[in-house]
């Protein structure tokens, strides 16, 4: 994969900097952009509630006192097929700017659309993880960080788990083969913290070293 050239200044690409010795990259992906327009900017609600409006309006301007015509209707249609276009694009621009980054250390996520964030998440400060499976294999892989880890909402949005605005989650969203993608990410947190125990969605699993680690099961990377 070439880097882009707004990402040119990368040491290679979805990383700032060269890997130190003995760290490799094992996966890179980006988010599938209309699964994230769906789920991440809601499109298809918005659609839906755009849809409803423009039904209204129409049987308003149908009653046979009204005398404004079909005109507002069609402005009406003209503006929501303009604001979804920009939601539609807005996900397009950010799946492409966006590349995750697994290595046998670490979690990288360079994400950001006009002002490029690279956040690195060593697998020593996540206390746990969760999937949140979409159809054709996609899926968002939550990342919670010990409590005083901490990266504000806005500097992740739309990358964080939804309706965790105190404590934000870092989120590897919409990814193509999302169970692949956690099983690989467990594996490596389990290597990299052999002994230790990892927590998702409330359950505390064991990891001991050198054992195969327990594939997900019911939507957990553990």
């Amino acid at each position: 994969m070439k880097a882009t050239h707004e990402h040119e200044w990368e040491a290679a690409p979805g990383l700032p900097s060269a890997l130190p010795a003995g760290e490799r990259v094992v996966w890179q992906g980006a988010p599938d952009w209309r699964c994230l327009a769906v789920h991440a900017f809601h499109v298809r609600k918005i659609t839906l509630y755009f849809a409803l409006m423009l039904a209204v309006q129409a049987i308003n301007l149908s009653a046979p006192e009204s005398a404004a015509g079909w005109k507002p209707l069609a402005v009406a249609a003209s503006l929501y097929a303009v604001a979804l276009a920009l939601l539609l694009g807005t996900a397009w621009f950010s799946a492409r700017s966006t590349l995750y980054t697994l290595t046998n250390k670490r979690v990288v996520m360079r994400i950001g659309i006009v002002l490029t964030l690279t956040f690195n998440l060593p697998y020593k400060r996540i206390a746990g993880a969760s999937l949140k499976g979409y159809a054709k294999g996609m899926g968002d892989i939550a990342l919670a960080l010990h409590p005083e880890d901490r990266i504000g909402w806005a500097h992740l949005w739309p990358h964080q788990r939804a309706w965790h605005v105190s404590r934000p989650q870092p989120t590897l969203r919409c990814v193509p083969n999302g169970q692949q993608v956690g099983e690989q990410l467990l594996a490596l947190w389990s290597e990299a913290r052999a002994g230790e125990s990892l927590h998702t969605q409330g359950v505390k699993t064991s990891a001991p070293a050198r054992s195969h680690p327990t594939p997900p099961q019911h939507g957990m990377l553990a």
